[in-house]
């Protein structure tokens, strides 16, 4: 059986939502987003001001940086996993990390907190692209809360500028048709929290 490539399920996610439209309600947007964001309790995006607030979803920043310095390992079992360990790189006095080519995990400033009817899915700003950098997200499962981490890769050879607090991605909120009976609760619920 042939892969399938992830854009090609990308693409199959956003027709379902936009064109069939009967698994999910959509996306999140306007005043129903900065209800959630602004005036829920706890808010969907906690640390997040107005100038995270994107047409269809919320930028997130960044508040550490790490270089992986080992190998991780993923078994079939939860007990058979171990992420790559990790040194935390400084930033110069301005706030700025110089990063060279190579592979980082980004902390993100700003906590999440999903309700059980929410999901959400992270998309690089254009600008990272542009400058050769590309993210590597996971799903924001229904009930998840923490300060997630993204993976970072760095492609351009001359490497890659970026200032603590930069916003870094956009964070796309999906509402379910309904409530989840149990939300996440695995190993990174409260990460970095």
């Amino acid at each position: 059986m042939k892969s399938i490539a992830p854009m090609t399920l990308i693409c199959y996610f956003w027709l379902r939502i936009f064109v069939r439209g009967d698994d999910v309600a959509g996306i999140i947007t306007g005043r129903r987003l900065r209800e959630l964001v602004f005036e829920r309790t706890p808010p969907l995006v906690e640390g997040a001001g107005e100038a995270h607030i994107q047409p269809n979803g919320v930028e997130l920043s960044i508040k550490r940086v790490l270089s992986i310095k080992g190998a991780g390992f993923l078994g079939k079992e939860d007990k058979d996993r171990q992420v790559a360990p990790t040194e935390e790189l400084t930033p110069d006095g301005e706030g700025w990390w110089q990063l060279a080519g190579g592979v980082y995990r980004l902390v993100l400033a700003e906590v999440v907190h999903i309700p059980r009817n929410i999901c959400a899915i992270a998309r690089p700003r254009s600008s990272l692209t542009r400058c050769g950098v590309s993210l590597g997200t996971a799903l924001w499962d229904s009930g998840y809360e923490g300060r997630s981490e993204v993976l970072c890769v760095v492609h351009n050879d001359a490497g890659f500028r970026l200032q603590r607090g930069a916003r870094v991605l956009q964070l796309i909120f999906f509402e379910l048709d309904e409530e989840v009976e149990e939300g996440y609760s695995g190993k990174f619920q409260g990460e970095n929290v």
